[in-house]
């Protein structure tokens, strides 16, 4: 049809040229015929001169009349008929004009009509290429190069603004301090399972040696791995954390390190005597009380924002366990699996479900253990997504990768008022084969196709490779215009669906970053703990997340507010167990913080109630006062260590006198061989009294113990492990 087709310009030309052809052909012939009576008339009258009479005698004698008069007659009345022809010609000639004139109009009306021809045959083509429809691999599904309009408008779910997003009204009212805020997702529930447990494996392990973990010591192990995230020291080895020269001295001034040991080696989360009752149906009976009462916790203190993403989070762990995950893209590559949902611009976890392996034996996901090659689970993604979305009300956008997106998820989403945006992997069924093609598609150009809820974008970010995004978030009644499909401010023209998910998709990837900058995981072969350990952290930026969102005043502007928080939470779970410490530490800095922590305050088992937080001050006031109290404890410091080295001197004085008054009686002087023994014990005081500290000359040499006291009798230097006390009537006497 196109190909037969002519423009209007060339039906005006070859109009003309008929036109011209038909003026030019009759003149050429009467001219001809013009030409060709004239000679003959002239023949004529040659003929007529030379025949003469003979001629007109000849017609007389034939026809008995005279020809010539006739003839002349006859001729006349052809002139006479050829003027009336002349005059018949002329009034053609007038009337041709106004012909020409008709026809010239005739001539615009034939274009003008072939124009719109030609106009409505080029919107047929275009609606033809329009109307496209392309049929999905397993040809269920028609797409539509044009966009649904009017009549056919999309069922898609406008995102109006929320009426609720961010912490509830529960939340924000218990949110006082540092230490109310964490507990709201460490529960009072959670720490009872903890203890009952943790309690009963050291009864087993230990016995009577166990002296019992309550709430005070649980909390303040949490806030020593807490403190240890804080301080970087994920890597680092425990025994160095409580080294008198190079540790900290928090970790020192809480307990002993051999305590902490005790507790990271019994701590438990479930009754290991019947876990194997309840593993042959949970993989997850190690952990399940614990992991259950938590994940419960989180929907109900924070309202997701209007944008949610749903990912994958690999929490590293090398260790034996039967659903391990190998994931080479991650940085850990061997570790735990677990699905987040999180809100799309603060990464609160809203919720969470723990991979467990393929389906079969072992419930919950199963996976691992008795050989037999399980199949893998069919729709994978797409029951995660409705799992870990599951309560979220709509008007809201769920963000997944390739891994997750599916026509069918879409579908089921929209019945909840939830669209869906995100990535698909090209061998899914529902795509159109037309859309996967690349050949001949220039760099940042797109394709689109439509169904009455769903788009499908095809976008060529570079030559020869394209991406494919479906969505119901951009509305196909919307996009009937390709001004809204496109951002054409850009120069690499991206699609806002490609835009848009570029802005969602790093919900769970940023939740993963920040919890590995403070993490409180330790090293660990036992899997419950790393899962307790994430558990943990989640805990921690959740509650920062809540606490920052419900006290929007504190700390503005300071991007280091998230370590202040951290490192303040640390300090306020250990300071109960600081303040009712009996013994305090060998070390200096130790020793100081406990005894700053315990000034004014009885030794109680419970321990005072955490002190709230303080008010919340402006920039300037808070840096005063944080200037003031340095000031303060600087003062006190040096008062401390003016006081311990007075109190040094005086032992130090004190225990030689002992020495001496005990060893050789209180006079200095021996029933026998008195002088002898007074030089020797005057030889001793002298060498004691120089201050002069070496190693012990008992212990090993590897022990390195410095020491100014000295034997009275042999004058060695010993330490205090080797210095014997007694009374006057007990001492020996030579």
């Amino acid at each position: 049809m196109a190909a037969a087709r002519f423009t209007a310009a060339q039906v005006l030309e070859q109009i003309f040229l008929s036109q011209s052809n038909d003026d030019s052909e009759p003149e050429e012939e009467s001219e001809e015929d013009v030409s060709s009576e004239e000679e003959k008339e002239k023949g004529e009258a040659e003929e007529a001169d030379t025949a003469g009479p003979e001629t007109d005698e000849g017609q007389k004698d034939s026809e008995g009349c005279d020809l010539r008069l006739d003839t002349s007659d006859e001729e006349v009345d052809d002139e006479e008929y050829n003027d009336d022809d002349d005059e018949e010609v002329d009034d053609e000639e007038y009337n041709d004009d106004d012909d020409d004139d008709e026809d010239d109009d005739e001539i615009i009306e034939n274009v003008q009509r072939l124009e719109q021809i030609e106009l409505e045959d080029e919107e047929e083509e275009k609606e033809e290429e329009e109307d496209k429809t392309f049929i999905s691999k397993d040809g269920k599904i028609k797409w539509s190069s044009a966009a649904f309009r009017n009549g056919e408008e999309a069922r898609n779910v406008p995102l109006s603004p929320l009426s609720a997003q961010g912490p509830t009204e529960y939340a924000a009212a218990q949110a006082v301090d540092f230490e109310s805020t964490f507990r709201m997702f460490v529960t009072p529930a959670v720490e009872r399972i903890v203890l009952e447990n943790t309690n009963l494996e050291g009864s087993r392990k230990l016995g009577s040696a166990w002296k019992g973990m309550d709430e005070v010591d649980l909390r303040a192990y949490l806030g020593l791995l807490i403190l240890s995230g804080v301080y970087r020291s994920r890597g680092e080895a425990v025994a160095s954390l409580w080294d008198a020269e190079s540790g900290r001295a928090i970790f020192r001034a809480t307990m002993s390190l051999k305590l902490f040991h005790a507790y990271s080696k019994l701590l438990r989360f479930d009754d290991r005597q019947t876990r194997p009752a309840r593993r042959a149906t949970d993989k997850l009976a190690a952990v399940r009380e614990v992991w259950d009462a938590w994940v419960e916790r989180l929907p109900s203190l924070y309202d997701p924002g209007p944008n949610v993403t749903v990912d994958e989070q690999l929490v590293p762990f090398r260790g034996r366990c039967s659903f391990r995950q190998y994931m080479p893209s991650k940085p850990a590559k061997y570790g735990l699996k677990f699905w987040v949902a999180c809100d799309a611009k603060s990464s609160y976890a809203w919720k969470m479900q723990l991979y467990t392996g393929k389906p079969g034996g072992g419930g919950g996901g199963g996976g691992g253990g008795g050989g037999e090659k399980r199949a893998s689970e069919k729709k994978q993604g797409q029951r995660v997504v409705l799992d870990v979305t599951e309560g979220l009300a709509g008007p809201r956008n769920v963000t997944c990768d390739n891994f997750f997106t599916s026509y069918e998820l879409g579908q089921r989403l929209l019945r909840r008022e939830l669209t869906m945006l995100g990535t698909v992997r090209k061998n899914k069924p529902e795509l159109p084969p037309a859309l996967l093609s690349v050949k001949g598609r220039s760099a940042f150009s797109s394709a689109f196709a439509f169904t009455p809820s769903t788009v499908l974008v095809s976008y060529v970010p570079k030559k020869n490779k394209n991406v494919i995004l479906m969505s119901t978030l951009h509305s196909a009644a919307t996009a009937a215009d390709d001004v809204l499909l496109v951002d054409a401010g850009r120069r690499d023209k991206k699609p806002f669906a490609v835009l848009d998910y570029n802005a969602t998709k790093g919900g769970v990837d940023n939740l993963d970053k920040v919890i590995g900058t403070y993490s409180c995981r330790r090293k660990t072969a036992r899997w419950p703990v790393a899962v307790f350990h994430n558990v943990l952290d989640v805990s921690c930026y959740n509650a920062f997340v809540v606490w920052r969102e419900a006290h929007p005043d504190w700390m503005p502007g300071n991007r280091s507010k998230r370590r202040v928080f951290l490192e303040q939470l640390g300090k306020a779970l250990v300071t109960p167990l600081i303040r009712r410490r009996r013994h305090p530490p060998r070390g200096e800095a130790s020793a100081s913080l406990v005894r700053t922590l315990q000034k004014g305050v009885r030794d109680t088992r419970a321990g005072p109630p955490p002190a709230p937080c303080p008010a919340l001050p402006d920039s300037g006031q808070q840096q005063q006062q944080q200037e003031q109290q340095e000031q303060q404890e600087q003062q006190e410091q040096q008062q401390q260590q003016q006081q311990q080295q007075q109190q040094q001197q005086q032992q130090q004085q004190q225990q030689q006198a002992l020495t001496a008054d005990l060893v050789w009686g209180e006079d200095g002087d021996d029933e026998g061989d008195g002088g002898e023994h007074d030089g020797l014990g005057s030889a001793a005081s002298d060498r004691a009294q120089k201050g002069k500290r070496k190693r012990c000359q008992i212990c090993p040499r590897a022990r390195d113990r410095k020491t100014n006291n000295v034997c009275h009798r042999c004058e060695r230097y010993i330490c205090h492990r080797h210095l014997l006390f007694c009374c006057s009537d007990c001492a020996p006497r030579s």
